[in-house]
Formats: C-alpha cells, structure tokens, sequence
C-alpha cells in the first residue's frame, strides 16, 4: 500500500475518538477482575452494535466474551482486546499520589480500559474503511477477557474460535511505541492441595500430619531448584489456604498456588514436572497427601517477520504520538514517584539508551529491541500459534512507571493515554488495511507461520478437562445484558 493511503484510515480512526474514549474511561470505572467482566463486556458489545457489527455474546461459553464482525467474503483478519482489572490497585485518576478510590479495590493497573477500547477502535475504522472502499474481507473484534492469569484466549483457542482468522493484531499500553518483541514466557498456574490429618498440637502433635508444613517444605524445595534452572525462567507462589487461623491445631489441609513460566513450552512442562515432584516430596516427608489442579496456562509468542515489518512501516509512517506540555508535566510529577532505577530499566527493556528528564515517549523503538531478560506471559501467545499474529507497544504513560502499579492507575484516563491509544488504534488498523489491499502480504505471513512451526506440534497448555470458572456467574451476565 502507498503512503497516500495512510491518511483514509487514520481519518476513520480520528473520527471516532470521543467515543472511544469515552469507551475507555466507562470501563476504567468499573475494573472487573477475572472473569467477572460483566459490565465491561456490556459496554463492548453495547459499542459493537452501535458501530454496526454483527455481534456474538459467550464466545466460548464464557459469559464475559464477546466478538463482532464486519464485512463479507475474503480474508478474516482479528484485532484482539482486553478489559480485565487487577485486585488491590483502586486509585484515584490524574494525581501523582497513592490515594484509592476504594480501599483494597480493583484497579487498571495494566491499562486493559485502554487495550480494549483502542482495539475495538481500530476495528471500527477497519469497517469503515472496507465500506467505504467497497473490500472484501472481514473484521473481527474480539473482547477476551481474563487475561491476568485467567488465560481466556487458551480455552477460546480450545474452543476453534480461530479457526478461520487469517492474520490476528493486537498491542499492549507500554512507555514506548514500536513492535513488540515476540518473546514471552511459556506458563502455567498450578494448585497443589495438601491433605493431612488434624489434632490438638500441645496434647497430641505426634497424631497430626501437617499440610502446611508440607507447603512450606514444598516451598523450601522450589527455592532450592532455582539455582539449577535456565536463568530467564521465572517461579512464584502464593499460599491460598494455610488451614486455618488456630496455632493450637495441627492443620489438616493447605494450598499452595504456583505460577511457573519458562521460554517454551517444554522448556516449561520440564519445569513443572521438577515442581511436582518437590510437592511429591514434601507430601512424603510429612505423611500427606497432594493433589495438583491446573488453573490455567499461555504459550510462547510465536513471532511472525512479514507482519512485524509490515506494522513497523506503519509505525514509521505515522511517527511517534504527539503529546503537548500538559501531558509531559503530569508524566513528570508521576516520575517523581519513581526512581531512577526505574526510568533507566524502562529505557533498557525497550532497547533505547537512557534518558533522563524524558517523560513520554518521542520516539519509535526499533524492532526486536532489548534482550529478552524480563518479560511476562500472555495469553496472545496461544493465539500466535493458531494463527500468524502481531503485536505493538502503544506508549500511553509516564517513562519508568512499574507494570501493575498504582502509578499505571492513575495515568489511566489522561490525555497522554487517550493519545496513545488512538495512536495504537491508527497502526492496527493501517497495518490490517494494508493487509485487505494486498493478499500476497497474508500469504507472506502465513509462508513465515508455518515454517516457524514445522515439525513442532502445538500442545494447549491448558488441558482438556480444566474449564474456566465462569459457570456460577452466568445469571449475573444474563442480568446484565438484560
């Protein structure tokens, strides 16, 4: 596609502003966790059928999905959204001190009011853009929910929702503006449940056989293996259930919950079997007993050159998000907050040499920027190795602010976050115009798909029999759409 066309596309997506904004500040007003997105998803679907798409509610089975579609014939390209909040980061919006709106409540500390609304943005310019040009091909939004550690997009995986994308597009709020760097970490989130045998700890502890203690034991284990691990892979846990309250009783049950993530996924199913027998071991050292259950699990990124290339060109052809005096002071006063260990690791991670006394972002990262070192998980990653996808960094707040931070929070409805969302919004959707006007740019990438995955078959990381756990608030979604 020729640059002149850029602008057609950008138009749609300006043209539409306000009420994507508005999008995302409804939802970062009511951050809803995982899978409990219900008046989230409403606003999504509500907005859908609005911008005239065909909608579809519990995608999935999950009550909190939803995807609309636009278009007729041809190629099937998604842009995938967000909107989940996490627990205990409530805060007050525009103001660079720690003030909740409600004590230990939720908060948007990853900007998913932000992932969400540009995504359904740049889709609806998309169909406009095919209307106005008389395409074909369809559009599809897709609103997945539970991305924090819920893995919605796995079982939506697991369901064949992508069976008949072609290209799927997606981003993620950061610091900087580029393509992201398709690396992440392979993960899995486990329960191990340890059952023993209860007593009265002073009169008969020789009759009790502690699960706690075989959680602690299992935890001294796992520290222990971290030495004799590969260096990016990342362990964590949280202990659920510690069986009660009551130091005088021996506690008969306890859980253990563990977050494992490696750069592959069998690089990570071998880590895990090495987690399961420590809990094997710990269960045999105090006469217990454990059982695991696995919660959920995301795959790999699985890159893809041609659309990285592709979404760069884009990214260079529109510049960097413009942002004006007002959004830099409001940056700086958020920085104040932080130290210059974190402004310096934000520059780092993104492949840029630190600059201190910059804010925002004014430049575009190059691609396959910073070394890898820390990264996360997402459940994009499933999706990428259903279907040839791509991803891009939207720069919508201060640089160095953490991930998951009350700082995030309150940057959350600012200009700067509008701006760079609609920013991301023109990339995506620019990137997925150029794709509809010029087929052989979508066999390009699905040649790249499948020579990056030949000879590797695909293994869910979610298993078969583990289902989301939506099934006791399918009333309240009914409620809600009511």
């Amino acid at each position: 596609m020729s640059a002149k066309n850029s602008p057609d596309i950008w138009d749609l997506v300006e043209a539409k502003r306000e009420t994507f904004f508005a999008l995302s500040d409804r939802v970062w007003e009511m951050p809803e966790l995982n899978y409990e997105e219900f008046r989230s998803v409403a606003e999504h679907a509500a907005t859908l059928e609005q911008q005239g798409f065909r909608v579809t509610r519990g995608v999935a089975d999950i009550p909190t999905a939803v995807m609309g579609e636009a278009g007729e014939g041809g190629p099937v390209i998604a842009i995938l959204g967000e909107y989940d909040a996490l627990p205990g980061l409530s805060q007050e919006a525009g103001i660079a001190e720690r003030r909740p709106v409600v004590a230990g409540g939720n908060g948007h500390g990853c900007g998913h009011n932000l992932l969400g609304s540009g995504s359904l943005m740049a889709a609806t310019a998309v169909k406009d853009y095919l209307e106005a040009h008389g395409l074909k091909g369809r559009v599809r939004y897709y609103g997945c929910p539970a991305e924090e550690g819920g893995s919605a997009k796995g079982f939506m995986v697991r369901a064949g929702v992508f069976d008949d994308v072609d290209i799927a597009i997606s981003w993620h709020p950061a610091p900087f503006a580029g393509v992201n760097n398709p690396i992440s970490l392979a993960c899995n989130e486990i329960n191990f449940h340890f059952a023993g045998r209860a007593s009265h700890a002073a009169a008969s502890p020789h009759l009790g056989r502690s699960a706690l203690d075989a959680v602690e034991l299992m935890n001294v284990g796992v520290n222990y293996m971290r030495e004799h691990m590969p260096s990016t892979a990342r362990i964590h846990y949280a202990v659920t259930d510690t069986g009660g309250s009551a130091p005088n009783v021996v506690q008969a049950s306890a859980t253990v919950r563990y977050l494992i993530r490696a750069r592959d996924l069998a690089e990570m199913q071998g880590l895990l079997r090495r987690v399961k027998k420590i809990a094997e071991g710990a269960a045999l050292m105090t006469e217990t007993t454990v059982r695991s259950e696995i919660v959920s699990g995301d795959a790999n990124l699985v890159g893809n050159t041609p659309l990285e290339q592709l979404m760069h060109q884009n990214l260079e052809r529109l510049g960097p998000p413009v942002f004006d005096e007002h959004d830099r002071a409001f940056a700086a006063k958020i920085q104040e907050t932080l130290t210059d260990e974190d402004i310096k690791s934000s520059f780092a991670r993104f492949g840029l040499k630190p600059r201190m006394g910059v804010p925002l972002c004014d430049t575009i990262f190059p691609p396959e920027s910073g070394d890898g070192m820390f990264v996360g998980s997402t459940d994009v990653g499933t999706v990428s190795w259903m279907v040839p996808t791509v991803q891009m960094r939207g720069a919508t707040y201060a640089i160095g602010t953490p991930g998951h931070s009350w700082q995030l929070v309150a940057q959350g409805k600012a200009p700067a976050a509008h701006k760079g969302m609609e920013h991301a919004a023109k990339v995506m959707a620019g990137t997925a115009v150029d794709l509809f006007r010029d087929p052989a740019l979508i066999e390009a990438a699905k040649a790249d798909f499948r020579e990056r995955l030949a000879g590797t078959p695909f293994v869910n990381p979610i298993p078969d029999d583990v289902d989301p756990p939506v099934s006791t608030k399918t009333s309240q979604a009914e409620e809600v759409a009511s």
